[in-house]
C-alpha cells in the first residue's frame, strides 16, 4: 500500500466531478486483473502513472533502481533465522514482543515487563524476534515488484519470487500461518491478540504479488501455495483465541482486524468474507469509534494521539477501497452520515495547524517523530482524497513512501 498510496496524488485534480475519468473496477477475488494486475489496493491508474513518472524523471527512476539493486543483495528472509523458537518449539512460528513493554528494573530478571505507552523498547527490533525480519521482507518484495513493473528487468521479479517462496512456500523456512506468539510480554504472556496488527506488513506483499503476475516469475504452483497460506491465515484469524480477541477490540486493533482479514480473504478467493466485513464496517466497526465531532476517543486518549488517529483512519480508508471490490460503497454520505468521512475531515482540519491539536502527543514535540507522524497522516489523506474524490483533502506535498519512492505532487 505504501508506494501505491502516493500515486493517488498524481491523478487527483480540482476539476469538476463531470470531468472525472472512468476508473478501472475491482472485481471481487480477481481484483484489477482485467486491467493487467491482480491487485486490490494498488489501482491500475496508479501503476500506470508510476511507470510514466519514472520514464519522465531519470532521478526518480534511478532512485528506484538503486533500491531494487540493494534488495537483490538481501534475503531470503525466514522466521527460522531467529536463534530460539517461540514457546511452541517450532522456529517457523512468528515471534515478537509488544513495542511498549520494558523490563521492570525492580525485578531480578526484569519480568514481568511493564508498559510505557508510546515508548518503543528497542529490544523488540533485534535478531531474537521476527518483526524486523518481516518488515525487511515486505519492503524488499514491494520495491522489487515496483522496479520490475517500471523497468521490466527480470532479475527483480525473480528475486522477489525467491523471497516469497522462502517466506510462504518452502517447507523448511515458511512461516506457519499464525500469530500465536506475536507481541508477547515476557513474564506475562506468550502472545497477545494485539500482535495481529503486525500483519499490516503483509498488505503490500499481496499487492506486489499481483504486480508480479505478468512477469511469470511466480509459478502457478507457488501462486497456489501463497494463496493457500493466506487462506489458512484467514481461517486462523477467524477461529483462534488471538483472532477472536482482536475481532472484539474496540479501537484501532479492531479496525485493522477487519481490513487485514478483508484483504487476505480476497487474495485467498474468499470474496464473501470481505463482503460481510465491508457491509458491517461503518455501522458495527468504525461508527462506534468516531464521535459526533470526528475524533476517535480511544486513540486521542493515547500518548501518540495524532499518530493513532491517522493510523486508524488509514485502515478505514483501505477497508473502503476493499469494499469497492465486493460492491459495497463505504465512501457515500456526508460527514454527518459517514463516520469515515467525519474522522478524515476532522484530522484534515488540523493538518495545517498541528500545534493547535487539542490532545496530548509525544511525537509532535520531537522534530523527527513529528515528521514521521505527518508523513503517515499525509499518506492517509492522499488515499482519502482519492476515495472521496475530493482534492481538498490532499496534503500540500505528497509524502515519500517507506520504500523510498517520492512521487512529485503535480499540482
Amino acid at each position: 500500500m505504501r508506494a501505491a498510496a502516493l500515486l493517488a496524488g498524481l491523478l487527483l485534480a480540482a476539476a469538476p466531478a463531470a470531468a472525472a475519468p472512468v476508473l478501472a473496477q475491482c472485481k471481487g477475488a480477481d481484483g484489477y486483473l482485467a486491467s493487467g494486475q491482480r491487485t486490490f489496493l494498488w489501482r491500475p491508474e496508479w501503476l500506470a502513472a508510476q511507470r510514466a513518472a519514472a520514464a519522465s524523471d531519470p532521478a526518480l527512476r534511478q532512485r528506484l533502481i538503486r533500491g531494487a539493486d540493494a534488495a537483490l543483495r538481501r534475503g531470503p528472509y525466514s522466521v527460522t533465522d531467529k536463534p530460539r523458537a517461540a514457546g511452541s518449539g517450532d522456529k517457523r512460528d512468528y515471534l515478537s514482543i509488544g513495542p511498549y513493554w520494558w523490563p521492570d528494573a525492580s525485578k531480578p530478571n526484569g519480568e514481568p515487563y511493564r508498559r510505557r505507552d508510546g515508548e518503543v523498547n528497542p529490544e523488540r527490533n533485534g535478531e531474537r524476534f521476527d518483526v524486523q525480519r518481516l518488515g525487511a521482507f515486505s519492503r524488499d518484495v514491494e520495491t522489487l515488484a515496483l522496479a520490475w513493473h517500471v523497468t521490466g528487468d527480470a532479475r527483480y521479479a525473480e528475486h522477489a519470487a525467491k523471497l516469497l517462496r522462502a517466506w510462504f512456500v518452502t517447507a523448511e523456512t515458511r512461516m506457519n500461518p499464525n500469530l500465536d506468539y506475536a507481541q508477547a510480554v515476557p513474564g506475562a504472556s506468550a502472545g497477545r491478540p494485539e500482535g495481529i496488527i503486525e500483519a499490516t506488513r503483509l498488505v503490500p506483499v499481496i499487492e506486489a504479488v499481483g504486480v508480479l503476475g505478468p512477469s511469470k516469475a511466480i509459478s502457478a504452483a507457488d501462486q497456489r501455495a501463497i494463496e493457500g497460506w493466506f487462506a489458512d491465515f484467514a481461517t486462523w484469524l477467524a477461529t483462534s483465541p488471538n483472532g477472536k480477541g482482536q475481532r472484539a477490540a474496540k479501537n484501532n486493533h479492531g479496525v485493522y482486524y477487519d481490513m487485514l482479514l478483508g484483504q487476505f480473504a480476497l487474495f485467498a478467493r474468499m470474496d464473501s468474507v470481505t463482503q460481510r466485513l465491508a457491509q458491517d464496517f461503518l455501522a458495527r466497526r468504525l461508527g462506534p469509534q468516531v464521535d459526533a465531532v470526528g475524533t476517535l476517543p480511544a486513540e486521542t486518549a493515547r500518548t501518540r494521539s495524532w499518530h493513532y488517529s491517522a493510523f486508524t483512519l488509514r485502515a478505514g480508508v483501505q477497508m473502503a477501497m476493499l469494499g469497492e471490490c465486493v460492491g459495497v460503497d463505504l465512501w457515500q454520505g456526508d460527514a454527518k452520515a459517514n463516520p469515515l468521512r467525519r474522522g478524515v475531515d476532522y484530522l484534515a482540519g488540523y493538518r495545517a495547524k498541528l500545534d493547535s491539536w487539542p490532545f496530548k502527543d509525544i511525537d509532535l514535540a520531537d522534530p523527527g517523530r513529528r515528521a514521521r507522524a505527518m508523513t503517515e497522516s499525509d499518506t492517509m489523506l492522499t488515499l482519502a482524497a482519492w476515495g472521496f474524490r475530493d482534492a481538498r483533502l490532499m496534503p500540500p506535498e505528497v509524502p515519500a513512501s517507506d520504500s523510498g519512492w517520492l512521487i512529485p505532487n503535480p499540482r
